[in-house]
């Protein structure tokens, strides 16, 4: 299922040059765009009439179009994903998902996440399984079968995912992510909070007593262009809130609160 995410005005002007540049049509260029967004700007599933019908693409190797001897098509839709690709990880082209304040929520519109855990940096799909990533505050929630688990991403920074074609049992099948790490899988995070279903108000019960993790396992937010002061001001109190609903241990807390000072 593709997003049903809204363009910005910059989005739509930058789905216009990629389509003039390739010579194919906004539409077309669109529908891969909300693939690739849903599949992690790393992977897209789509289906166009332009494009052959049902296709797939994944960064680094794979092209498949329904017309499969159409060597031409398959160099159209690799040129085009790769462009897009590219500009998702360095511009943002969508509307920010809007976010309900009352506690244990759940996101507005099409979000399924805690509202808690805020906006995602990236969120997609492989198959049955669903993932949104919060760099931030080091989680990723899985939904899977109607329910949902958050994972501490223990410093990742995720930047691929794919699920492998046998997959495991259990809640998130065989997800796999890529971070600087290399690949790892979901499987060996651990679980911050029991199994919920979608739209369960239940609180998140806070992650075992491990020994203190080095503060490098924190990703840091590069500080070439600062937020501004009331930005700030108001992540500190976002960060604070999730400290005490026990979603941040306390060394999380100390070191996303001396990150955030810094800016100011």
């Amino acid at each position: 299922m593709l997003s049903s995410r809204n363009l910005t005005s910059h989005g739509e002007k930058a789905v216009k040059e990629v389509a003039d540049r390739h010579g194919v049509s906004a539409d077309a260029v669109r529908t891969l765009l909300l693939a690739l967004e849903q599949g992690g700007g790393t992977i897209a599933q789509f289906s166009h009439p332009e494009l052959g019908g049902n296709g797939q693409w994944m960064r680094g190797g794979m092209t498949m179009v329904g017309d499969m001897f159409n060597d031409r098509l398959k160099a159209t839709v690799n040129a085009l994903c790769s462009d897009l690709s590219s500009i998702l990880s360095n511009q943002e082209l969508f509307v920010p998902l809007s976010v309900d304040d009352h506690t244990g929520g759940l996101a507005a519109k099409n979000a399924w996440w805690p509202a808690e855990l805020g906006v995602p940096s990236s969120t997609g799909s492989q198959n049955d399984v669903r993932y949104a990533y919060f760099p931030l505050l080091n989680r990723i929630a899985i939904l899977q079968g109607g329910r949902v688990q958050i994972y501490d991403t223990q410093g990742h920074n995720i930047h691929g995912v794919h699920q492998q074609q046998q997959q495991q049992s259990g809640m998130s099948g065989g997800l796999q992510f890529t971070s600087q790490n290399g690949t790892f899988g979901i499987s060996t995070l651990p679980i911050l909070s029991p199994e919920r279903k979608v739209g369960e108000t239940s609180a998140f019960s806070a992650p075992p007593s491990p020994p203190p993790s080095p503060a490098a396992a924190i990703p840091t937010t590069e500080k070439s262009s600062p937020a501004p002061v009331e930005e700030t001001l108001k992540t500190l109190e976002r960060i604070a809130e999730l400290h005490q609903k026990g979603i941040l241990s306390d060394e999380e807390f100390r070191s996303k609160k001396a990150e955030l000072l810094s800016r100011l």
